[in-house]
């Protein structure tokens, strides 16, 4: 079975946004050593709860921690978290961070902005939401200490009143280590792959740091932004290369995009290129070995940074994935 990661995240009430809006000022954000007791201990509760429910695979008790207002999305929440399992197989789940946003101010459903501060100001985190309705929430951060892919979990929960009280929102999972290596290992490998002058290498180095740092999309931090701007840095890098027209002896390819593809729980590259429409498998996989094998010649440093490629063949505006290969199968 194929995980996919962009499946490891279930929709909260169209509560994402990955770009930022205007803050609305109406709103607080409460960090998990400012809480109050009563309200740190019930969300530590809440937490605990769906975490043993994700890592036991107990989808009647996930279902009935479900907020009546997504229980639309249980179909789509359910197969994020069997889809997820992997991600905590030999690890022991703990809660790492609380967050309390306070947006019961709010008119109207707005995009909205929390800024979240520790009380010496020596960490500062931004929570990004969209069309966010009035209200009291939390997001809850959890990782699967010592699994091989060192999981992440994220759960927003809501508020629904004293008779019910903390109820599951949205869940998100994705790995928190590849191939053996953290975001903090591959932000390392993407500075000496800069210092090296191998600009995708890095480019994508820089990628898997950044989906490994992060538990969510919808959080920010100091850190991330100086992740960004040494990724942004990078002389000659791929942000600027596609459509790339790829000499390949006397043919040329057209490549239309690459992008880092964690499907496998590897650290592959998807190679999205044009391909001359031939429809036998046979051809299809030696034209995709032919495109990747002349990719990897033209940018031989990738070879050494990844784990292998994908094969995303288009025609006619149709994607269609062709094959995954290990780098060392690929001449």
């Amino acid at each position: 079975m194929r995980l996919c990661l962009r499946d490891y995240a279930a929709p909260a009430f169209l509560l994402l946004l990955l770009a930022a809006p205007a803050p609305v000022s109406a709103t607080s954000c409460t960090m998990q050593a400012e809480l109050l007791p009563q309200d740190r201990d019930a969300l530590t509760a809440a937490g605990g709860r769906l975490t043993e429910a994700v890592a036991q695979q107990d989808m009647v008790s996930l279902k009935a921690a479900l907020l009546p207002a997504v229980a639309a999305d249980w179909e789509s929440i359910s197969g994020v978290a069997q889809a997820g399992a992997a991600l905590f197989k030999g690890g022991q789940i703990q809660l790492q961070n609380l967050y309390l946003l306070d947006a019961s101010s709010l008119a109207a459903p707005a995009d909205t902005q929390f800024f979240c501060s520790s009380a010496d100001g020596a960490l500062n985190v931004t929570l990004t939401m969209r069309a966010l309705p009035p209200g009291r929430y939390a997001v809850v951060l959890a990782e699967a200490v010592g699994a091989p892919y060192d999981g992440q979990l994220s759960f927003i929960l809501a508020w629904d009143g004293p008779a019910n009280g903390w109820k599951l929102g949205g869940l998100f999972l994705r790995p928190g280590a590849l191939d053996g290596q953290t975001g903090k290992d591959w932000w390392k490998r993407a500075r000496e792959l800069a210092k090296a002058d191998q600009p995708f290498s890095a480019w994508y180095a820089y990628e898997a740091a950044r989906l490994l740092s992060l538990p969510v999309d919808f959080i920010s931090s100091p850190n991330l932004d100086k992740l960004n701007q040494e990724q942004s840095a990078i002389k000659n890098s791929p942000q600027s290369a596609f459509p790339w027209m790829l000499q390949d002896g006397a043919r040329t390819w057209k490549i239309d995009a690459m992008r880092l593809d964690p499907s496998l729980l590897h650290a592959d590259l998807g190679v999205v290129y044009e391909s001359t429409g031939v429809t036998d498998p046979a051809a299809q996989r030696t034209e995709a070995i032919a495109v990747l094998s002349a990719v990897l010649k033209a940018q031989p440093g990738l070879r050494e940074s990844l784990h292998g490629l994908w094969a995303h063949a288009v025609k006619d505006g149709k994607q269609t994935p062709v094959l995954e290969l290990p780098m060392a199968q690929i001449p």
